[in-house]
């Protein structure tokens, strides 16, 4: 019933794609698409703008002319990689549409740049919430933007000026257009400082440290950690001040990171919650106050494999600079605590995690994330490992009692936090 064209970047349109038209009744698509393809004169054209009047216009089209009249699609690329195939089908059924792909505009732009794209993660922008976007290029070393309006070069280097590694953009504009393709290569704070127009087709973000992935047998992100809260003994830390790996697991499980997060870790230590963190794919953000704190977070995400950009201070303070997270673990503080635990409840969006060996801090600590408007719940974890002892025999030996406080915010109680 209906044929989706995509006409590559920049490609002549095929021959069986010339047929197609030749015999269509309805053609829509953008308007440079309308202009380049050979159409015949009797044919409905539309525009493509707001998707659902299309839509609309196909459907009673199809009523009214049924398979007489065919309809078809034009689109930029691949149709099916975030584009019109998935709308169409929702509509009228996959089982209705033939589609002709053409080159879409990130196997182009990586083409241009000389990388294969298998290891890359894509994540569109186009009408969508460019944070996620921010927050998957500050963890993976390689990532691909489908950009739009308000979400482009300009806002992406903007936000990736500041404590995002050492990135480079590569800003891909008109692919295919012969004598006017642009593949330009731009710090972040040079694309925020430019007015890109509207002729980007992909923003391609790299880490400068970035070494080719080896060969792959699944593509898109690598998968999540086989394994999680690690034994201590695997990372660096100081007089054993390190989360201990039974307290993390439940603290991972409650702050739940995720591709396109962003996670505070604050007094972090050792960096061990962070860590863990950013092996399931989120960005995460460590503040730790003392200056060998600090190097022994970079030590261990180094060791490990991830990016985590670590901010030097003392919270609440250095909070304010930071972008809002999807959720924060408190692993410090002091008689600071509460008032950590406030600043960062009013900004985190999803969750707040906060352990404590103090029992005289829970109350506090509760009270503070209530009045944030968290459902609040927390345990006493209390662990004994198996230790051996002479003679090839075993004992049991007890760890510090830590309590464990999670606030979760209710989907129903989302007025005045960070969209």
């Amino acid at each position: 019933m209906i044929t989706v064209v995509g006409t590559g970047t920049g490609a002549p349109l095929s021959t069986d794609a010339e047929a197609v038209l030749a015999g269509a009744g309805l053609v829509v698509g953008g308007l440079r698409h309308l202009a380049a393809g050979p159409l015949p004169d009797t044919a409905e054209r539309i525009v493509l703008g707001p998707l659902a009047p299309a839509l609309d216009a196909i459907e009673r089209h199809l009523d009214e002319h049924g398979d007489e009249r065919p309809v078809v699609v034009l689109a930029s690329g691949d149709p099916g990689f975030f584009g019109i195939v998935r709308a169409l089908a929702e509509r009228f059924g996959s089982g209705n549409l033939t589609v002709s792909p053409g080159v879409s505009s990130v196997a182009a732009a990586f083409a241009r740049l000389g990388l294969t794209w298998d290891d890359a993660v894509v994540v569109s922008a186009h009408g969508r919430d460019l944070r996620t976007a921010v927050n998957v290029c500050r963890a993976h070393p390689k990532v691909a933007v489908l950009t739009g309006p308000g979400a482009g070069p300009a806002e992406l280097g903007a936000a990736l000026a500041y404590r995002s590694g050492e990135r480079v953009l590569v800003v891909a504009s008109r692919l295919g257009d012969v004598g006017h393709e642009r593949v330009e290569r731009v710090t972040p704070a040079e694309a925020a400082a430019r007015d890109w127009g509207t002729a980007v087709s992909v923003v391609v973000c790299l880490d400068t440290s970035y070494a080719p992935a080896p060969a792959r047998t699944v593509a898109g992100p690598p998968p999540g950690p086989g394994r999680w809260a690690l034994a201590e003994s695997e990372f660096t830390h100081r007089d054993s001040m390190i989360t201990k790996f039974e307290v993390r697991a439940l603290a991972l499980a409650r702050l739940g990171p995720r591709l396109g997060d962003l996670v505070w870790d604050v007094g972090s230590g050792s960096g061990s919650v962070a860590v863990e963190c950013a092996r399931f794919g989120a960005a995460v953000t460590a503040i730790e106050k003392t200056r060998d704190g600090v190097e022994r977070i970079r030590a261990n995400a180094a060791a490990h494999g991830v990016d985590v950009q670590v901010v030097h201070g003392a919270a609440p303070t250095v909070l304010s600079d930071l972008d809002d997270p999807d959720a924060v673990f408190v692993g410090g503080g002091g008689r600071e605590l509460p008032g950590i635990v406030t600043a960062c409840a009013r900004r985190a969006r999803r969750a707040v995690v906060v352990a404590m060996a103090a029992l005289d801090r829970v109350p506090a600590v509760r009270d503070a994330l209530t009045a944030a408007g968290f459902d609040c719940d927390g345990v006493l974890l209390q662990s004994s490992r198996l230790a051996p002892l002479p003679g090839d025999v075993t004992r049991l030996a007890a760890t510090n009692p830590v309590f464990l406080l999670w606030g979760v915010r209710p989907p129903a109680r989302t007025e005045g936090v960070p969209q």
